[in-house]
């Protein structure tokens, strides 16, 4: 609940929809989207398997934590949204 009076609250100017976001396509988003998503796969199939696949679904959330690393890594290498390995020089 907010300690403001009705008379303090300002309404917000309206967004913008026109305006491109650029939700992350890139190779850097999709390596990241991808990888995370394998691992889930591997861990979920092993949580189904039970307590015998202990070892397998630790790869998978392995797996998870490599995707994590990896957006960020192939986003400083350039190749995020606007990167230097993504810009076109006409060739």
């Amino acid at each position: 609940m907010s300690n403001k009076s009705a008379a303090t609250v300002s309404v917000q100017e309206p967004v913008d929809h026109s305006i491109e976001l650029g939700h992350g396509n890139s190779p850097a988003a999709w390596a990241l989207v991808g990888t995370t998503l394998v691992g889930a796969v591997i861990s979920c199939i092993a949580f189904v398997i039970g307590e015998s696949a202990t070892l397998l679904f630790l790869i998978g959330v392995g797996v998870m934590v490599v995707g994590l690393a990896l957006g960020p890594i192939l986003r400083a290498a350039g190749y995020g949204v606007g990167g230097s390995k993504l810009k076109n020089t006409g060739h």
